[in-house]
């Protein structure tokens, strides 16, 4: 395999990464989140002229057609950056629409930032079942009415559009029976609750209350949307290890600045060989998990569905225990101000903790990793 980006890539993630440095500094991103808001318009007009909403959007929509692989540079640098956006919400609200194969004129909305999307999946007793659904969809004379709540909606608050999973069938577990809706985030009968997240992201609690959805905004097959669930979360997974590859770089080598710079007994800390020992395992640690999060890039378009599902949950499993030992060593290591607002390493461990917990945590990856038949075979 092919470990090195083409020159559009490298050209595409050097843009990336001088606009995160040069008008997305730490300071900045601060004031961001502390905003009522939580994100910013500015940001994000910057974002769509550097071309990034348009991306992941075929070229006959406007968009650049970017592969799994491309999303991965991407992401990588809005996580070196610790951006706050509503992208990944937004691009994998997009990736519903494309495998869909519908809605085409809102992909190409997207493409130029007018329409920001966010994914309504997760219920209070789901946890990571994403099958395990009470939210009711039933039909009617004008398509579907829709009841239910949904839980830490990532940049919910924040969207124009919604996608939405519910059920038609009395078995909350069953995985038939599901409908995937697009919604218009100000339907009649949505109330929507804004709160901050622990990394300063924003997330939403959405209550559908009798929302009507006519039947052309339903994504797939009738009855029969957890294929479609399932595919496009393994994408959603690909694009949380991509950030995390690009979080584990900035906190490894804001820690070995720190070892640098910080004294003790008239010399840098980093002249410890037990600490260099320390930087050599995180630089491990970090090494393994960019293969995985580079394979699950690859793999995440593979026809080969029980391929897919065994390499993604293996990146997401081993990336998720890269991310906690790295972030444990880096705010170990630059001591009680590790674990303070005023260094960017504690937001860095925030979002890294939160990504672990985004799609399915390590145990439940792993978990799912070893149902797989492929693992069988090869134990």
């Amino acid at each position: 395999m092919d470990f090195n980006l083409t020159q559009e890539q490298q050209q595409f993630a050097e843009a990336i990464r001088r606009w995160a440095e040069k008008d997305y500094g730490f300071e900045q991103r601060k004031h961001i989140i502390g905003s009522a808001e939580g994100t910013s318009s500015k940001a994000w007009s910057e974002l769509t002229e550097l071309g990034a909403t348009a991306l992941p959007i075929p070229e006959e929509l406007g968009g650049f057609n970017g592969s799994a692989v491309d999303m991965m540079v991407v992401m990588q640098e809005l996580g070196r950056g610790l951006v706050v956006e509503p992208y990944f919400a937004t691009v994998l609200g997009a990736e519903f629409l494309k495998k869909a194969k519908a809605h085409f004129d809102v992909l190409e909305q997207i493409a130029t930032g007018e329409k920001k999307l966010a994914v309504a999946l997760a219920e209070k007793q789901s946890r990571y079942d994403l099958f395990d659904i009470a939210t009711t969809a039933t039909p009617n004379n004008d398509g579907f009415v829709l009841n239910g709540t949904k839980i830490v909606v990532l940049h919910g608050a924040q969207a124009d559009m919604l996608i939405v999973s519910a059920r038609s069938n009395e078995n909350q577990r069953d995985k038939s029976g599901i409908h995937v809706f697009l919604v218009d985030a100000n339907s009649i009968g949505i109330h929507r609750t804004d709160y901050r997240t622990i990394d300063g992201y924003r997330a939403a609690d959405i209550r559908f209350d009798q929302v009507q959805v006519a039947p052309i905004n339903m994504l797939g097959k009738e009855n029969d949307g957890w294929e479609l669930i399932d595919e496009t979360a393994d994408y959603g997974v690909s694009l949380l290890c991509s950030e995390a590859i690009g979080i584990m770089e900035a906190i490894t080598a804001a820690t070995l600045d720190y070892l640098k710079t910080r004294q003790q007994f008239g010399v840098p800390i980093g002249k410890f060989q037990v600490l260099q020992h320390r930087m050599a395992e995180m630089f491990m640690e970090m090494e393994q998990a960019r293969s995985m999060a580079t394979l699950a890039a690859v793999k995440v378009s593979s026809a080969n569905v029980e391929e897919r599902r065994r390499t993604l949950s293996a990146a997401k499993a081993r990336i998720g225990q890269a991310a906690r030992y790295i972030g444990q060593q880096a705010v170990q290591l630059h001591g009680g101000m590790g674990v303070t607002n005023e260094l960017p390493v504690a937001h860095m461990f925030k979002r890294l903790t939160t990504i672990e917990l985004s799609l399915g945590d390590t145990d439940h990856h792993l978990a799912r990793f070893v149902t797989q038949p492929g693992f069988k075979v090869s134990a």
